[in-house]
């Protein structure tokens, strides 16, 4: 058997260096651009909230205030509602993609596992799930609703978020579950556990860049969300969250500074997930993708 050689560091270095062509660095350059680009808009955003009104109408884009104005967002915290509208979005988001998740990997599971008749046909009228656009359910969704009594509920607009969310739910799980070898869930089996074992022992831990991923997915589809709460919710009671910015625009039509700063603190929950779990997005639909 031949000896292994191991490179040294300037072979190393060598390696690297022949790495940053040209068109990388002409790559990573157009990327700072548009990252610059994309960021821009929330640090304006914050930056006026932080300003006095009239400071919009300035000769310069970006200004820090000498005296940063945080009573903008006291005003906005209570005139807005914000811990009101901000309780109703955790109940119902909370609630929607904990069961979009379980929804997702049981129909994935029952799609990729399980043999049984009109299987192909079922999978395939869930995935035009997504080619359905709200818009045209808002009317049907709304007399349905209303006969039943959840228009204005919680419920009216748990069921509209977990039916647009699910199907792309479980076309993300099924290539997933795809990939897992099917003589982990014998061994299941043997040892005498059944099919809820299988799905919350097996698939749950195998599935985790796919679950955070689709629960990423369908947090920033139901939080962002104002049609269908417009639509389904006449009562402020259980009004969500993007109603703060929508009152405040008719209460404070002048005061721009305080309207920024509601923005702000909408934006802010979503911006802080998406941080924190930003590379289980990208990662979650290419392997994905990949083992389907």
């Amino acid at each position: 058997m031949g000896q292994l050689k191991y490179g040294t560091d300037h072979d190393f270095l060598k390696v690297k260096t022949r790495k940053l062509t040209p068109f990388r660095v002409i790559i990573f350059f157009l990327l700072i651009i548009i990252a610059v680009f994309q960021i821009f808009p929330l640090i304006w955003l914050v930056d006026f909230s932080l300003a006095k009104d009239g400071d919009l109408f300035g000769p310069r884009i970006l200004i820090w205030p000498d005296k940063p104005q945080f009573e903008n967002y006291k005003i906005a915290m209570i005139d807005g509602k914000i811990p009101h509208y901000l309780l109703n979005s955790i109940i119902v988001n909370v609630i929607s993609v904990s069961l979009t998740v379980l929804f997702s990997v049981t129909m994935a599971y029952a799609f990729t596992r399980m043999q049984w008749k009109f299987k192909n046909i079922c999978f395939t009228l869930i995935l035009l799930g997504m080619m359905i656009p709200i818009h045209a359910t808002l009317l049907p969704n709304f007399t349905s609703f209303r006969f039943l009594g959840i228009s204005n509920s919680y419920l009216g607009l748990i069921i509209p978020y977990i039916a647009f969310t699910l199907p792309l739910g479980t076309f993300i799980m099924t290539g997933f579950i795809k990939s897992i070898p099917r003589s982990i869930e014998e061994s299941i089996l043997i040892d005498g556990g059944g099919i809820f074992h299988i799905i919350f022992y097996v698939i749950f831990p195998l599935t985790k860049p796919a679950v955070i991923t689709v629960i990423i997915m369908t947090f920033f589809t139901t939080w962002n969300d104002f049609i269908m709460a417009a639509t389904y919710l006449t009562s402020d009671k259980f009004r969500t969250l993007p109603f703060a910015v929508y009152n405040f625009a008719g209460q404070y039509a002048s005061r721009y500074a305080v309207q920024f700063a509601v923005m702000t603190l909408v934006a802010l929950p979503s911006l802080i997930l998406y941080i924190i779990l930003n590379e289980h997005i990208t990662k979650g639909i290419t392997v994905g993708a990949i083992k389907g």
